[in-house]
């Protein structure tokens, strides 16, 4: 009896998967109320049975094509792989839209159990499935569960175990008439006869070849030079076309569409309920094609002028007061053990005041991020997506694109990552190039920086003139990233239009544990950043503006003051010609936070940990503006550029995303400060 055994979760977009994957592991993975959260596979442990067990969330799909990345990770790892079993989670609630995935699992011999997930759902919308009915129809076992309750974790579980001590996969074949059953058997015998070495089951990949799939049909190119079996497919093809009339890859669809019917006939009852229900109501509204966008952009204004009034201004004042505080307790405690001046100064000016500015911004970011997992968890952002498509559609881009966009808003790695459910190269390749200009959460504690310095106190009508400006500054960059999107789709990637579905996932309440946890996994990167990359940002910026030995520390003469000074000038039609700035900006190279922490280390240096009064004597609002807005179109960050390169492959184009960037960045910026000029506003 093995005491190992390897589980794999699959299912559709938003069907509860990496929910179970978390109760069953103790992983907190991202579990979010909109579909296209899981993009790579994940793995957790654990004990049951006397059993190590291995679990893997593989990427939610809506079938076992090779349309998109997250459908080959899915498919490759179940047919590759060879977990013990694979547990099918399933939305009880859309079971007839989710078996179409079960179907195509089936054919790949796995072990499958069927985990009829949000029972509870299913329930109130007066569904009711016979559960031994279907498991006879399927011929595997079926266990109901609601996830997000733990209900039915431990039966799931122990039948996973008993399949997997088993090793008796049970037999389950689509009847797809006699014509396509005998291009099949044709099929299936010639490649075991002529790829041997193949790693998919035969049977599996006969059929997958009368779908006409790309991903297996380029696999049979490299097994078979000779191109015998490529023409016993063509010819097995234009056989079925002329016996049905026509391609053979919508007969089998079709076919496994007919069981999925009788199965559901058999096995669920739905009583018809003709009242309209709450979400079909707030979608009305929410969804609507005049005022859908308007109520995006309206909420997403008020999540900014709540994060920058109660999280910038209030919470993160106590945090300010905190460090000012550490800082002057600390300095006297140091001159009085005799420490020396230079070394006092490193760790007040350098490390308290270099960090404390930047951690300031932490309550900021808590509050924000708690407010965009409401926003997931409720199941707007699939709706804010929905509304995005025609506008997306309208300037030649795909509406998943907007889901991209939404996601890059947390963390431009993450919304790169998240292109990888995107079906074609074209609609990938756009996505991944137009993304890093979307404002992401490490840009923010630039802007609440230079918009409390400058615009807090302000007040347009009832509303603070820095949540303004900050809103202003993220939906600049979405239509910058619209604009460079619209460019690349008409100028340098061409192909085939490709189609946008989305479910739509009910409104569910959102869990306080599901909030924080959520908080939590955006902040975190922010901290460990703090702690490893904007330290040693600050130690070696402190360093640089002390040396070398004899010239006053944080001055023009420092090391660091001769890189700024060189840079400088470039910068001197955008308004911000000063060597701090230009500092700043190659730090925030590394992470963008880094430019808080870089300023406040070469002004606290030479003038005191007075950030916001260093910047208010060097910067006017409108080359602050101008800043803010040089911060948020230039280069993304090294985490960014990294993740275009892994994505795209390509060095070339990560190097060409630095590049293009920069000039935008440069450009908007001196557009910004140069139309202020001639407007009067400096």
């Amino acid at each position: 009896m093995n005491k190992n055994l390897v589980i794999a979760l699959a299912g559709n977009p938003n069907c509860g998967k990496t929910t179970i994957f978390n109760a069953l592991t103790g992983s907190k993975q991202h579990v979010g109320n909109w579909p296209g959260v899981t993009v790579e596979k994940k793995e957790g442990k654990l004990k049951a049975g006397g059993k190590e067990i291995t679990v893997v969330d593989l990427p939610g799909t809506y079938s076992l094509g090779a349309y998109s990345e997250d459908e080959v990770v899915a498919r490759n790892f179940i047919l590759k792989d060879n977990p013990d079993v694979v547990i099918n989670v399933i939305d009880s609630s859309n079971i007839e839209r989710n078996l179409y995935l079960t179907m195509q699992i089936l054919e790949t011999g796995a072990n499958v159990v069927l985990a009829l997930n949000m029972m509870d759902e299913a329930k109130n919308k007066n569904i009711e499935i016979n559960t031994k009915k279907l498991a006879q129809l399927l011929n595997i076992p079926v266990i109901t569960t609601v996830a997000t309750k733990g209900q039915g974790m431990e039966e799931l579980i122990d039948e996973a175990i008993r399949l997997g001590d088993k090793k008796q996969v049970k037999s389950f074949n689509i009847n797809y008439g006699d014509d396509i059953e005998r291009e099949v058997d044709i099929l299936e015998e010639t490649l075991a006869q002529s790829c041997a070495s193949l790693e998919y089951p035969p049977k599996w990949t006969a059929i997958k070849l009368l779908e006409n799939d790309e991903y297996i049909k380029k696999l049979m190119e490299e097994y078979n030079q000779d191109k015998s079996v490529n023409n016993k497919i063509e010819k097995s093809i234009n056989n079925l076309t002329d016996i049905i009339g026509y391609e053979p890859d919508t007969f089998i669809i079709d076919k496994r569409y007919e069981l999925i019917s009788e199965i559901i006939q058999k096995s669920v009852k739905k009583q018809v309920v003709r009242k309209e229900s709450t979400s079909d109501k707030i979608d009305k509204v929410v969804t609507h094609k005049w005022f859908g966008i308007p109520i995006f952009a309206i909420i997403m204004f008020l999540i900014y002028q709540v994060t920058m009034t109660f999280g910038n201004e209030f919470l993160g004042g106590y945090v300010g007061d905190a460090f000012t505080a550490l800082g002057e307790w600390v300095e006297p405690l140091l001159e009085t053990i005799g420490t020396s001046e230079l070394l006092t100064s490193f760790i007040v000016d350098g490390l308290i005041g270099g960090l404390g500015a930047v951690m300031v911004f932490v309550p900021m970011l808590f509050v924000m991020y708690i407010l965009i997992s409401i926003l997931e968890d409720t199941g707007y952002m699939a709706r804010a997506a929905y509304v995005m498509d025609k506008f997306m559609n309208y300037i030649g881009l795909h509406g998943k694109t907007a889901v991209s966009l939404i996601i890059s808003s947390g963390c431009n790695v993450a919304g790169i990552m998240s292109t990888r459910t995107l079906d074609s190269k074209k609609d990938r390749m756009i996505a991944i190039l137009i993304n890093p200009f979307v404002s992401c959460g490490a840009r923010l504690p630039v802007y609440a920086l230079f918009a409390g310095a400058f615009f807090e106190g302000r007040r347009i009508g009832i509303f603070d003139a820095s949540g303004i400006v900050v809103f202003s500054l993220y939906v600049l960059g979405i239509v910058v990233a619209i604009l460079m999107g619209k460019f690349f789709s008409k100028r340098v990637f061409k192909g085939e239009e490709s189609y946008f579905i989305m479910e739509l996932p009910p409104y569910r309440i959102p869990t306080v544990k599901s909030i924080i946890i959520h908080m939590w996994e955006k902040s975190e990167a922010f901290l460990k950043k703090a702690g490893t990359i904007i330290l040693g940002t600050v130690v070696v910026v402190w360093v640089l503006s002390n040396l070398p030995g004899g010239v006053e520390p944080g001055s023009s003469e420092s090391l660091i003051g001769i890189i700024g000074s060189s840079i400088a000038p470039i910068f001197t039609w955008a308004g911000f010609d000063n060597w701090q700035s230009s500092v700043a900006l190659i730090t925030g190279l590394g992470a963008k936070e880094a430019v808080v922490g870089t300023l406040a280390t070469v002004y606290g240096v030479a003038e005191g940990p007075d950030l916001t009064g260093a910047i208010q004597q060097i910067f006017t609002p409108l080359s602050a503006l101008s800043f803010m807005v040089m911060t948020l179109l230039y280069c993304p960050c090294a985490a960014t550029i990294g993740a275009i390169r892994r994505e795209t492959n390509s060095r070339k184009w990560a190097a060409i995303t630095v590049g293009y960037t920069c000039l935008i960045g440069w450009g908007a910026a001196v557009i910004v400060y140069q139309v202020g000029r001639l407007m009067g506003f400096n």
